[in-house]
């Protein structure tokens, strides 16, 4: 059963590439839209009914795009949808969730010292955060309130702070960042394939069957699109950052994640006053830089991570890797090989924080990361990074052997 952990691991890089592919799609299709939207240019020779034009040069040729409010006086012989990309990328992203955090839950997803939970209930906390996020979001955009587009943005920020912080207090703080990033994304895929999409066949519709459509379709949709714009950046950087502990790891992670939104607001806002060809509003570079630097100085406040040397009692998930007959030997090994780096306060010249926030110092760290120790440094080569401490192949056969023997115990 230990072969396993080698098949689980490369299921989850693949689901992460192909994550990444179709959010590249995603996000290329939305910027690139969004960018041509606010370029199109109003011109007196137009056909009735169209907005505007741009005329675009790329890859050896010249494009002549124009764009319908509502729709052309007679239906295109062949449309083309961009929607698959959203949807895949929600799904492979939803995947990620269910293979890292839901399948490694004791270990990503609870930290005890934060909530004394069982793995069930997480996962059913976290299923029910996402869908409650996308139903209270979206009644909003139907309230009154979603007739002032800014007044609307203000308080759905106020929703996502809420929604940092109440993260924080149920999840590690890696599972929290995540999290918040996938009920973002969970509402950006929702306002295509709940309102975007079925308000552009009800015009389609319409347009076959003759009928004039209703502008306020396409205004709903422009709305939701508007809001998708924005969500992007902070929705990427909460992906990325299970990799930088500095940005979860911190008692200000909460906070941390408020100001990475208004990052994303400030960045898009100049590419899209630029794109309008209103300017270029450099003020947003400066508040980005300003917010940034103050993001540095929260991550190191306090400067030892979020569950460091705390824990100290190996949880019960763990114990067989603990008890295993191997195990005083591999800890002697993490502890002259592994913890100069993964330490609170590492004493390997140029580090000033455990990498990724791993930290090896006691039973409970050592027992917790089994399946990580056996990978990147028993069945692979990852670990240490080129070797720096010089691990033997006989060290590295004894973390396969003691990975290996506590599983197969469990089995028996």
């Amino acid at each position: 059963m230990y072969e396993y952990a080698i098949a689980w691991e490369w299921l989850a890089f693949a689901t992460r590439w192909f994550h990444v592919i179709t959010a590249i799609a995603w996000i290329g299709s939305s910027f690139y839209f969004i960018a041509l939207d606010l370029g199109l240019v109003k011109r007196p020779h137009l056909p009735p009914g169209a907005y505007g034009e741009e005329w675009q040069v790329h890859g050896g040729g010249f494009y002549h795009i124009q764009k319908y409010l509502v729709a052309p006086a007679q239906m295109p012989e062949h449309l083309t949808w961009f929607k698959y990309e959203s949807y895949f990328t929600w799904l492979s992203g939803f995947l990620m969730l269910c293979i890292v955090y839901y399948g490694g839950a004791d270990l990503f997803l609870i930290d005890r010292h934060v909530l004394e939970i069982s793995a069930p209930v997480a996962i059913l906390i976290s299923l029910a955060s996402l869908a409650v996020g996308w139903i209270v979001y979206d009644l909003l955009c139907k309230s009154p309130l979603g007739k002032n587009t800014w007044g609307l943005m203000a308080v759905l920020y106020g929703v996502i702070v809420f929604m940092a912080w109440g993260y924080t207090q149920l999840f590690t703080g890696r599972a929290a960042f995540l999290h918040l990033g996938a009920f973002t994304a969970t509402i950006m895929s929702a306002n295509v394939f709940m309102i975007i999409i079925p308000n552009q066949k009800i015009v389609v519709a319409d347009l076959i069957a003759g009928r004039t459509p209703d502008p306020k379709y396409g205004a709903v949709a422009k709305q939701r699109s508007l809001h998708n714009n924005y969500l992007t950046l902070p929705v990427i950087f909460f992906m990325l950052s299970n990799h930088y502990p500095l940005a979860f790891g911190t008692a200000f992670n909460w906070v941390i994640a408020a100001l990475v939104f208004l990052m994303g607001v400030t960045i898009r806002h100049w590419f899209n006053t630029t794109h309008a060809r209103k300017g270029r509003p450099t003020w947003t570079w400066i508040a980005t830089v300003i917010l940034f630097i103050l993001i540095m100085w929260l991550s190191t406040v306090p400067k030892v991570l979020t569950g460091g040397s705390e824990t100290t009692a190996v949880a019960p998930a763990f114990q067989q890797f603990a008890g295993d007959p191997h195990f005083p030997a591999v800890k002697d090994v993490i502890g002259t090989r592994c913890s100069m780096c993964h330490a609170v306060e590492p004493v390997y010249e140029g580090l000033a924080r455990p990498p990724n926030g791993v930290i090896f110092e006691n039973d409970a760290e050592i027992a917790a990361h089994a399946r990580e120790i056996y990978i990147q440094a028993g069945r692979s080569h990852a670990m240490p990074p080129g070797n720096v401490t010089e691990i033997t192949s006989d060290e590295r056969k004894l973390l396969v052997a003691w990975f290996e023997s506590a599983v197969e115990g469990k089995q028996q």
